[in-house]
């Protein structure tokens, strides 16, 4: 089993950290995983993409992620500049920070692959006071899919996050998770 997922956001969101936050999380639940970022003008607010190989045997794929199982959409603006779902496979998923129903977000972009909505900026506010939305979609990622636990999500954030805000993080990944777990499943 080889999955492949594409982060798609803006310079400055977190869209390397969520890939990597991934990552760490993969290889803990013992799967072997690879992340790395591409990078455009390489400015804060620009477009940027990031990469997430997760399997059961070592990953020997370096290049980028063309034909992804899914797709992280960070920043609901990137559609506006972005084919997001270029390449993603017809039974593929389509993961988006995105205000609206997730019928909404498919007929605009007009994709055959499933998609999930959920309003990552809102709850980010709502739980960390910033529109940071990383950690948001990390919980997304791992409840409409399935591929990692909960548990492993809260533990890698204790590593990657110090006090309160490993705290707020964790509350931020849970509810996160557990939106799209009812919503996907």
């Amino acid at each position: 089993m080889l999955i492949e997922v594409r982060f798609h956001g803006r310079g400055g969101q977190g869209v390397v950290t969520a890939a990597d936050f991934l990552a760490v999380a993969g290889f803990k639940e013992g799967y072997y995983t690879l992340s790395f970022p591409t990078f455009g003008a390489e400015k804060r607010g620009t477009p940027v993409a990031s990469f997430l190989r997760i399997s059961d045997e070592p990953v020997v794929v370096r290049d980028e992620v063309y034909r992804p199982d899914y797709v992280v959409v960070l920043d609901p603006s990137v559609f506006e500049t972005v084919n997001v779902t270029s390449g993603l496979k017809d039974d593929g998923m389509l993961i988006a920070n995105y205000p609206k129903a997730s019928e909404d977000l498919k007929a605009e972009i007009k994709t055959r692959a499933r998609v999930a909505t959920i309003n990552a900026t809102k709850l980010a506010i709502k739980m960390l006071g910033r529109p940071i939305t990383n950690t948001a979609m990390v919980g997304a990622f791992a409840g409409a899919t399935g591929i990692l636990k909960l548990e492993t999500l809260k533990e890698t954030a204790e590593e990657l996050f110090n006090g309160a805000l490993a705290e707020k993080n964790k509350l931020l990944i849970e509810e996160a998770y557990n939106q799209m777990k009812v919503m996907c499943r």
